[in-house]
């Protein structure tokens, strides 16, 4: 076939096809012009999922009625200057819309019509029809400046795009998520969107800078991400990481909630998606996603925006001294919220305890509400809480409460407990230097089930699961040992040989050398056996075969090209679960005391090595208003 050159309105379109994906792709190239004008106001409309029409209103700088036949031009566009040699320079962009394509092709596929007023000027408007350029006209237009761009019934001059569209309703959620974007990237601009009529996001600008920030951030993603969230501040080598990232407690099941803006601009780049994973690796389990925005500043000759036609990716120069600034900054972060958790433990916590949690409705009528008694059925509270015991035998008891998981045992350090460490630790907080309750962890006052501290502070309770926060405990130590040039050696007085797999017990004897720098000295025994001669002190009398054979399963999933250094988390968080305190492991007083002075002072101990809460924290508030006191 000969070659032919294509026709303008066919070049359009072909355009189109990459610049307007779908009608949020539309509206991110009109909101983004609005940006770039300098708008401080940015209104929205679309109906039918933005496919009947789309508005988009600002209070930005205009366009002149002389410029408007320009801005439906291919190629035309005021976000480009010639430099000394009459060039473009296209490395050097500081706005977020550059090449000029985007309102000639929406005007390709659709009616487009554009209103605006420069400050000082008349009110003009301009109308694309599938292509076609109208004459220039004036305009009912009441602002004294800025622009009001409409597209309806997009697609319609190509009527193939339209069967690929996805339901209105899908269409929709696009079109709001993107100005959720828009919107946290840009917090000294006022946001509202209405769909089909509705008003469904009015966010009011906010001062620019963290505070703002955060407090727009809060608007989109929830109040409860502005309470749980970390603030990210850190520069390196000219790049600037600022934002902010949720607890790990504070987390969800899928990385949705993760956005990364640079230079102002909302962008999807897999590798905020490695960085975030690196980062959280001690801290989450592998089904779970954390919370996070960050934006990255750098000179923008150091990353392409011009590798995607919707300017949805972007390329760094360096990609590698950005990942390292985004995991740097988010475990300097971690390190540096100690102890916290998550607010949203809490709130759960607290909405198990009421009965319409669990569908109860007491019958009219029937006196005081019953008491669930854990065992399938509710039990009558005559006597009440502390009563005294009847006649015929002890009076009802709070549901999981007996006396002997309830009270507190004298001091005890038999085998796998704290011993001499728990009385020294003990010894450093007395009553004499600080009340126990002013501790941000409290004083401890009880044990529930072995398995669970109860502590009080000063205005409330803490309920700590034991084995969990020893886990977190033993596996800081087990990292600073790890850093110090090798964890600490214990010699097993009866070498404990370990029967596996002859594929497992070859994998484990492969990695003897990385296996003792963690402390755990093993030899091959055999075709299917490894002897296991030292163990990490930190661990003390621990179960030798369960520990290797679940290290053993944690290399088979490692695969053997991948070093053992590189799964340091997972052993290491193995081994320190095996080496924590059990749940049904009775502590006395001194050893609870001691394990909430340690971690207080210990980085991530809100949460274990697999992101699960340590302790719940319930104010003194909350307990009052479940018993109807406020």
């Amino acid at each position: 076939m000969p070659i032919r050159r294509l026709p303008p309105e066919t070049v359009n379109r072909i355009a189109a096809g990459e610049v307007v994906e779908r009608p949020a792709s539309a509206l991110k190239e009109l909101v983004e012009n609005a940006l770039d004008a300098g708008a401080l106001r940015v209104d929205i409309q679309a109906d039918q999922g933005g496919l009947s029409r789309i508005l988009v209103a600002d209070d930005g700088a205009g366009i002149s009625a002389e410029e408007l036949p320009l801005a439906v031009e291919r190629h035309a566009t005021s976000k480009l200057a010639p430099g000394a040699d009459g060039g473009y320079d296209l490395l050097n962009i500081f706005t977020l819309g550059f090449r000029g394509e985007a309102l000639p092709s929406i005007g390709s596929v659709a009616r487009l019509t554009i209103s605006a007023r420069v400050k000082g000027g008349e009110a003009c408007q301009i109308l694309v029809d599938g292509g076609a350029v109208g004459e220039v006209g004036p305009a009912p237009f009441a602002e004294p400046h800025g622009a009001r761009v409409e597209v309806r019934d997009l697609f319609y001059a190509t009527p193939a795009r339209l069967k690929f569209m996805k339901s209105e309703r899908a269409e929709a959620l696009a079109i709001t998520e993107e100005v959720k974007r828009q919107a946290m990237a840009h917090e000294a601009t006022s946001f509202s969107l209405e769909l089909d009529g509705r008003k469904v996001l009015r966010l009011a600008a906010e001062r620019a800078g963290v505070e703002g920030r955060l407090a727009r951030l809060g608007a989109v993603l929830g109040r409860e991400f502005e309470d749980n969230a970390l603030l990210i501040d850190l520069e390196r080598e000219g790049v600037r990481l600022t934002g902010y990232a949720g607890l790990p407690t504070y987390s969800r099941g899928n990385a949705q909630h993760q956005y990364l803006f640079v230079n102002g601009r909302p962008v999807r780049d897999r590798l905020i998606g490695g960085a975030l994973r690196a980062a959280y690796a001690d801290f989450l389990a592998r089904d779970r996603h954390p919370v996070a925005a960050l934006y990255v500043e750098l000179d923008p000759e150091q990353v392409d925006v011009n590798v995607h036609p919707a300017k949805a990716e972007v390329r760094f120069r360096d990609p590698g001294l950005v990942r390292g600034l985004i995991i740097g900054a988010l475990r300097h972060a971690l390190a540096g919220a100690g102890h916290r958790a998550s607010t949203t433990v809490a709130g759960a916590a607290l909405g198990s305890f009421r009965p319409q949690g669990a569908g109860y409705q007491p019958p009219p009528g029937s006196g005081p509400a019953p008491l669930w008694s854990g065992a399938g059925q509710w039990r009558s509270p005559q006597g009440g809480f502390g009563a005294p015991a009847s006649a015929t035998g002890p009076g009802p008891v709070l549901p999981g409460l007996s006396e002997r998981s309830a009270r507190v045992e004298p001091d005890f350090a038999g085998p796998g407990g704290y011993g001499a460490q728990a009385s020294v630790e003990a010894a450093r907080f007395t009553p004499q230097a600080m009340d126990p309750v002013d501790f941000p962890l409290g004083a401890a006052r009880a044990q529930l089930h072995e398995t669970y501290i109860i502590a009080q502070t000063r205005d409330g309770l803490i309920i700590v699961d034991q084995h969990a926060a020893h886990e977190r405990l033993v596996y800081e130590r087990m990292k600073v040992e790890m850093d110090q040039g090798g964890v600490a050696r214990q010699a097993l007085l009866l070498p404990e040989v370990v029967e596996l797999d002859p594929a497992e017990a070859e994998r484990v004897a492969a990695r003897a050398d990385e296996l003792a720098a963690l402390g755990l000295v093993v030899e091959a025994f055999g075709p299917g056996a490894v002897v296991v001669r030292e163990t990490p002190a930190l661990l003390g009398d621990t179960d030798v075969a369960g520990l290797i054979r679940d290290i053993a399963d944690d290399l088979a999933e490692a695969g053997q090209a991948l070093a053992l250094s590189e799964r340091l988390a997972e052993v290491c968080g193995t081994m320190a679960c095996h080496g924590s305190v059990r749940a049904g492991r009775r502590l006395s007083g001194a050893e609870m005391n001691a394990l909430l002075r340690q971690m207080e002072a210990t980085p991530h101990s809100g949460q274990c090595n697999h992101g699960r809460p340590t302790y719940v924290e319930l104010k003194l508030a909350d307990v009052e208003r479940l018993f109807g006191r406020r």
